[in-house]
């Protein structure tokens, strides 16, 4: 049955991806630049060129991997691993879901991982396992996840939220810190979608860490200490000093979350993310998502989401996904 253009799911769908991939876009032209850089010229819309030399509009891997996890989700609906591993690998070397048809941002752990599983790696064993593994390539193409029906069941489904998390995640980063980021975003999310506000869905997933640490996994529960910082409640009291934007999981949750925390509207939220510097991409990307549940598409500003790259394609995405997501 076709999906209804009132359908609340495809709205939900549409405000993730398309938050997601507009705070991408924002950021790809400035990446890497430092956060003096971004104070003395703040970006206040979609440029053009830059960093990777984009057009306007282009979004990086953090969109294409997002796109992929989303079109393995319509495939296989109860997530299969090796499925959406050849569809990363795919990206990789055959410029699957790009913005232009060429790859021009790709992670070092993210690209480590995948020469593995072109190697024949199983892909529950491609991603790199050591503390120097928790870049945030996991986090960042990890949001359609929260659609799945294991993120809509009762508090006692936490471990196998995680298990799934963990196995999404693994592919290219198999560190159970970068599971527990995921999870910890995605518990962020699974609120937002469920109604609740930013500093309201903030709290709901520090009280369901402390509920579920005593009980998950030694190797999971061990690493909640990492994100200290997100679960004790001071984020939101943070001033943007305190805020580290590397490419670290542990500082893209912290700023992502804080970002949305300490902004009322969804081009705030991203705008702050993306003029923190360093990783501008996806932090703005992570943020982009969060907003994009919390405020609804129609907060995103037209002019950002009417410039998006293939824009027609994303759309259809949405759909495709809502649809199979409303048949299971």
């Amino acid at each position: 049955m076709p999906v209804s253009a009132a359908s609340p799911l495809l709205d939900l769908v549409r405000a993730a991806l398309l938050g997601h991939a507009v705070g991408d876009a924002l950021g790809v032209p400035v990446e890497f630049t430092s956060r003096a850089e971004r104070t003395a010229n703040p970006v206040t819309g979609l440029r053009a060129y830059g960093t990777h030399h984009q057009p306007a509009g282009t979004w990086s891997d953090d969109a294409s991997l997002t796109f992929c996890l989303a079109e393995s989700l319509v495939a296989h609906p109860g997530f299969d691993e090796t499925d959406l591993a050849a569809r990363l690998l795919r990206w990789l070397d055959e410029n699957y879901w790009t913005a232009h048809g060429d790859v021009f941002d790709v992670g070092i752990a993210t690209r480590h991982a995948l020469d593995r599983l072109r190697r024949g790696t199983a892909p529950a064993l491609a991603g790199g396992t050591s503390e120097m593994d928790n870049g945030n390539g996991a986090l960042m193409r990890l949001l359609p996840l929260v659609f799945h029906a294991t993120f809509q069941h009762t508090p006692s489904a936490f471990a196998e939220q995680l298990r799934l998390t963990h196995a999404a995640a693994r592919i290219t980063h198999g560190h159970p810190r970068s599971a527990v980021g995921c999870w910890l975003y995605l518990t962020v999310a699974r609120h937002l979608l469920a109604g609740a506000t930013p500093s309201a869905a903030y709290a709901a997933m520090r009280a369901d860490a402390a509920e579920f640490q005593p009980t998950a996994d030694a190797v999971f529960a061990a690493e909640f200490a990492s994100f200290e910082t997100v679960l004790n409640g001071v984020l939101p009291t943070f001033t943007e000093r305190h805020v580290r934007s590397s490419g670290y999981v542990v500082h893209t949750l912290e700023a992502a979350l804080w970002c949305l925390l300490t902004e009322t509207t969804y081009a705030a939220t991203v705008l702050k993310a993306v003029n923190l510097g360093d990783d501008t991409d996806t932090t703005a990307a992570v943020a982009g998502g969060l907003a994009g549940l919390a405020y609804g598409e129609a907060a995103i500003p037209a002019e950002w989401c009417g410039g998006l790259v293939r824009l027609p394609d994303i759309e259809a995405l949405t759909v495709r996904l809502a649809r199979s997501l409303e048949s299971v």
